[in-house]
């Protein structure tokens, strides 16, 4: 049954919430056009307004809840729905699991065309709060507004926010009270700055006028209870930035490196600028099965420590290394799970585009007493040549874990010309794993799949793909 409203918006009624789908959107059905739905769960009946049409699909939100799904899950945030993250903090874990499943399956199914089996039942997450290790927050000088806010006729004074941004809204972003992400002292640290900040009256960034001073914070944590801080300022007012890093220092000495970057850039990103150390050490450790691993600003790690160390040693046990085995780890990051896996290996070459982590490889590979381990810096479409291979050795295992988008076409058709006798493709997004997979199944066959949880109440899932040749 449907109706129309003043504004010729569509609003269909008693509609049947049937699934999920991409960005932790759910799913129904009108006359077999497919509508995605925000803050729904499966097995709601929901009175819902479309709001956007295409040929294709609709995309739509809830107006009306008539029947609240089995499924649902009492929201521990205070942000949720408002806040772009955790979208499925309104879902039994359980079923978010199973969810996560099906998206990885249905995504080799559709996208790559390929038949599934030996599927490995998903690996849950113990914590499915206070998990993550690294946090941003952005300083914004437009505070995302609530209704009652705008309807009120009074002047809202404060309009200064340190939070997340707003879903779809590059210059608003929502103060938050209180997140559930990363443990404590992170909020402690993140209210602190703002008390402080507002006290003192340093102007928050104005993204569109490109001006002001503070304009994003950076919280890591590592399972050594190490802390690292950095501020990004977005001009270099001396007094301030020495006003704001000696509060900070004073009001949080457990803090182990603290750091600040002045970025003019028009984003947030810090891979090509200055990170200055004002206290402490410029870097911190995390430990895995006895690895150490120095992460500094700039470095990348996994967000989830606990579900990083499963991750390491189920890619560890599928790959199967022999200790004759030459393995190439492509988008090495810092080296990380090359060094995991050296000692089963007879040499492992570590391959990645950004220089920094390369360097930070050789470090961890000295620390860890790792001699078998050599590390390359360059575009993987470009590194992976005849020489290279002759330079380096023909490698019989592949390991690749690159970033969301996946691998270029070039480095598929490069890695088919080496031929390893296996392929371990660790991903973060199973669609672009999928399409990557299309393009090699002719040559390989599945041998494994292995789903592991590492981002809680939401819809992201990693994901392992063994490749065996035919």
């Amino acid at each position: 049954m449907s109706k129309k409203d003043k504004k010729k918006q569509i609003i269909l009624e008693k509609v049947m919430i049937s699934d999920t789908a991409n960005k932790g959107k759910s799913v129904a059905k009108h006359k077999e056009i497919v509508i995605f739905i925000d803050k729904a769960v499966p097995g709601d009946i929901c009175d819902i307004l479309v709001f956007k049409k295409r040929k294709k699909f609709w995309q739509a939100r809830v107006v009306k809840t008539h029947h609240f799904s089995e499924i649902r899950s009492e929201p521990k945030c205070e942000h949720f729905g408002t806040c772009g993250g955790c979208k499925w903090q309104n879902m039994n874990y359980k079923y978010q699991l199973k969810f996560k499943e099906q998206e990885v399956l249905n995504n080799l199914s559709k996208i790559g065309g390929i038949k599934i089996n030996n599927y490995n039942n998903i690996i849950g997450c113990d914590n499915q709060y206070l998990y993550r290790n690294k946090m941003e927050f952005t300083f914004s000088n437009k505070r995302w507004l609530t209704k009652e806010e705008i309807s009120n006729k009074e002047e809202i004074i404060d309009k200064d926010s340190l939070g997340f941004h707003i879903p779809g809204m590059f210059d608003k972003v929502l103060d938050i009270k209180k997140c559930y992400l990363q443990k404590d002292p992170s909020n402690n640290i993140r209210l602190s700055i703002r008390k402080f900040t507002k006290k003192v009256n340093m102007p928050y960034f104005d993204i569109r006028k490109k001006q002001g001073l503070l304009r994003n914070l950076m919280i890591r944590t590592s399972s050594n209870n190490d802390l690292m801080v950095l501020i990004q300022f977005y001009k270099n007012d001396i007094n301030n930035i020495n006003l704001l890093m000696q509060h900070i220092k004073k009001s949080f000495p457990e803090i182990s490196s603290l750091l600040y970057v002045i970025n003019q850039k028009a984003n947030n990103t810090i891979y090509d600028q200055e990170v200055i150390c004002f206290h402490g050490k410029n870097y911190i450790t995390e430990e895995i099965d006895g690895f150490k691993f120095r992460i500094g600003a700039k470095t990348f790690f996994q967000t989830n420590s606990k579900q990083t160390r499963i991750l390491y040693q189920k890619t560890k046990e599928l790959a199967k290394i022999k200790k004759e085995d030459i393995v190439y780890d492509l988008y090495t990051g810092t080296g990380t799970i090359a060094q995991y896996i050296a000692k089963d290996a007879k040499k492992v070459v570590g391959v990645d585009s950004v220089e920094e982590g390369i360097k930070s490889a050789y470090i961890n590979a000295k620390i860890n007493n790792i001699s078998n381990c050599i590390f390359h810096s360059g575009d993987m479409k470009d590194i992976l040549t005849e020489q290279f291979i002759k330079d380096n050795g023909k490698p019989n295992i592949i390991i690749t874990d690159p970033p969301r988008d996946g691998m270029h076409k070039k480095v598929v058709t490069q890695i088919m010309h080496i031929r390893p006798k296996r392929i371990v493709y660790v991903s973060c997004n199973s669609s672009t794993q999928a399409r990557d997979i299309s393009l090699m199944k002719e040559d390989y066959r599945i041998k494994k799949i292995q789903s592991i949880d590492m981002f809680p109440q939401t819809h992201h899932v990693e994901n392992i793909i063994v490749l065996e040749k035919k």
